[in-house]
């Protein structure tokens, strides 16, 4: 499956849908991981984490979306 995880665009909500731990564990059972670019610096972590973990950094959310089978929502 293609997993998206775009952006939190909500003032002052700083979590992220996905962290790289669980990236690593979906990327090992064969999914492909899409994170938006800057998704997860305000809970600390840097998209080379993501990148480390497996995923790949899209720029927006419009291409998260158009690259993913499914995505948590915004």
């Amino acid at each position: 499956m293609k997993i998206g995880c775009p952006k939190e665009i909500k003032n002052h909500e700083y979590r992220v849908g996905l962290i790289p731990a669980t990236v690593k564990e979906l990327t090992k059972l064969g999914h492909s991981v899409f994170i938006q670019e800057g998704s997860g610096i305000g809970s600390g972590f840097q998209d080379s984490e993501y990148e480390s973990a497996g995923a790949q950094i899209l720029s927006n959310a419009a291409e998260v979306f158009s690259n993913s089978e499914m995505s948590k929502s915004v």
